[in-house]
């Protein structure tokens, strides 16, 4: 998987650093979202907060990973997918919230529904999230 993260990298025109690496690493292998908080318990020490901040901003930015807004107004960050590149990002999917494990996921295949705006207005991005409880937390 590193030769993919490293490639993803250099097709965004970032170095290749170790916390770059580590980082997109946890991404990879998450089973769904992860909050800023859940990045620095799994990192190195040497990875302080404001590098893992940082690069959260730089990836988004450069359209690798998106943000999904939470019920406490905190972020959780999930990959994107091939269609987002810097600056515009194509997440316009709904984001599943487990009430009870905290589990957030993105539900790919199921489109934020078109909202009709006023005239005159303009949207920027809509995000929509579901709160239920994930299928490991129904059993």
């Amino acid at each position: 998987m590193s030769e993919a993260i490293k490639e993803l990298l250099k097709k965004n025109h970032m170095s290749v650093t170790d916390s770059r690496l580590q980082i997109l690493d946890m991404f990879y292998h998450a089973p769904g979202a992860l909050a800023h908080a859940d990045i620095e318990k799994k990192a190195s020490d040497k990875i302080d907060r404001v590098t893992i901040y940082r690069t959260l901003q730089t990836f988004e930015e450069k359209g690798i990973i998106h943000t999904i807004p939470t019920a406490d107004n905190s972020v959780k960050y999930a990959l994107c997918k091939d269609q987002c590149a810097e600056g515009h990002h194509h997440d316009n999917h709904v984001h599943f919230v487990c009430e009870q494990c905290g589990k957030t996921i993105c539900l790919d295949d199921v489109l934020v529904p078109e909202v009709k705006l006023p005239q005159g207005f303009q949207p920027h991005q809509s995000n929509m999230v579901v709160n239920g409880y994930c299928s490991d937390c129904r059993s």
